[in-house]
């Protein structure tokens, strides 16, 4: 990949994947013209106190299927053959590692998320690592987020005022709006027989249907026929 190649980077346990995290990884890619967007499951999120509900083979599945056909879009594996807990800083040094610089690294955070970046692992280093795209979710704007964290407003830059790379790997806000949907949500429907059309990707849908995912009693630890 050339050096002038920028790269998103859409993380998170990604269980399920739905349309918010779809919609808020296109609309990064049009608004900073991403080559690539890679979406990228974590293996042990180490922020939950309980383990994901779908193992790391149906969850990578999901983001694949999520992702086709999708241009520019790709599932990667990255975390998941990563040893131990899923942590930002150690994914953006192994893209480092892989010739990738931070000016090239886009990772993409919802408000919400980001807003508790001070408890993140190496944290303020980790915002050194990659350029960083804070989308507006739901209840969480991103144009409450100088006044939120004050110690980080002057690297924060509205998206579309100041797309050239910087020397300083800067946040961009995104004020783009996403589906009012989580996955803590979809997995509550599920268990309780609801249905979540429109709220992941159809081929997603149709996945969880078929292998019974998140429904009341039914394990969620291998795919299909596999021992």
């Amino acid at each position: 990949m050339s050096r002038s190649a920028r790269v998103g980077i859409l993380g998170g346990t990604l269980d399920p994947i739905h349309q918010g995290h779809v919609e808020a990884a296109l609309a990064s890619r049009r608004a900073f013209a991403l080559d690539e967007v890679r979406v990228v499951p974590s293996r042990v999120p180490p922020h939950r106190p309980a383990q994901p509900v779908a193992s790391q083979y149906h969850r990578f599945a999901m983001a694949s299927l999520a992702v086709n056909g999708l241009a520019g879009f790709v599932a990667s594996d990255d975390e998941l053959q990563a040893p131990g807990p899923s942590y930002t800083a150690d994914t953006l040094e192994r893209l480092h590692r892989n010739g990738l610089e931070a000016s090239q690294i886009y990772f993409i955070s919802g408000a919400d998320a980001f807003a508790e970046i001070a408890t993140w692992r190496r944290y303020p280093e980790v915002l050194e690592l990659a350029q960083f795209i804070v989308v507006s979710r739901p209840g969480h704007p991103v144009t409450a987020l100088p006044e939120r964290l004050p110690h980080l407003a002057a690297r924060m830059r509205r998206a579309g005022s100041a797309i050239a790379v910087p020397d300083q790997p800067s946040i961009f806000l995104l004020d783009a709006p996403t589906p009012d949907v989580s996955s803590t949500a979809i997995r509550e429907r599920l268990r309780t027989g609801r249905p979540v059309t429109g709220l992941v990707p159809a081929a997603v849908e149709r996945h969880i249907i078929q292998h019974g995912l998140y429904a009341a009693g039914v394990p969620a630890d291998q795919l299909h026929g596999q021992n």
